[in-house]
């Protein structure tokens, strides 16, 4: 068989190498070269009975490969920005209507320290006297016209709050009539009240309580 191989080596190729597989055997021999291109990239072998043949790709030398690359853009990411809190119109216009108001409130506070209590504590240490008018001496009723009369108000000797409008939420200056008339005087907050009390303690700064009962009564 070998010999036989040898002799027809140029025209058995592929066959004779089919044949020997299919019998079982394991054939090996030598190929000239024109023989080894025609069967270029095949093989057979024989395995537990059965064959496989695997296939080979060659290419020349000079062949050229080559690969698509694929294109792929990118997009920064979105800048991130901070934002900043706005007041709103409402908010504007309540700190607006705050601050007028805190105005306002001082205002009124200046006005009543420099108003009518004010001028009240400037009688306090003169003497009481009987029907008097002017800081040499008076009378509780005369005094309090009297720090009327420094404001520019015209009010009667007696009984002065009969022009006046009663209120259970008195303000500085306004006039604390107590025990029925018996006793006037002016109201300067915080529950006390500057009046020309009697001769012996005079004009003086003393709580509304401490005198008898009372009634407020405000030109307002």
């Amino acid at each position: 068989m070998s010999k036989a191989v040898s002799a027809n080596a140029g025209t058995v190729g592929r066959q004779a190498a089919v044949i020997a597989a299919a019998t079982g055997m394991i054939l090996s021999m030598g190929l000239p070269a024109n023989a080894a291109d025609t069967t270029a990239g095949v093989s057979a072998s024989t395995e537990s009975g059965s064959a496989q043949t695997a296939l080979a790709v060659t290419a020349a030398p000079t062949a050229t490969v080559s690969f698509e690359r694929p294109v792929v853009k990118t997009t920064p990411a979105p800048r991130v920005e901070t934002v900043r809190a706005q007041s709103t119109d409402t908010e504007s216009d309540s700190d607006a209507t705050a601050t007028v108001a805190s105005k306002l409130t001082d205002a009124a506070s200046s006005a009543a320290a420099s108003g009518l209590a004010a001028i009240a504590y400037t009688g306090i240490g003169n003497p009481y006297v009987w029907g008097g008018t002017t800081p040499s001496g008076w009378d509780c009723s005369g005094f309090t016209q009297w720090v009327y009369a420094q404001a520019g108000i015209s009010i009667p000797r007696v009984n002065a709050w009969t022009a006046m409008t009663p209120t259970s939420t008195p303000s500085p200056g306004d006039l604390v009539m107590q025990n029925g008339g018996a006793h006037v005087g002016i109201y300067v907050g915080n529950g006390m009240m500057i009046s020309a009390l009697n001769p012996s303690q005079g004009t003086l700064l003393h709580s509304v309580a401490s005198t008898g009962t009372s009634s407020f009564f405000t030109m307002k």
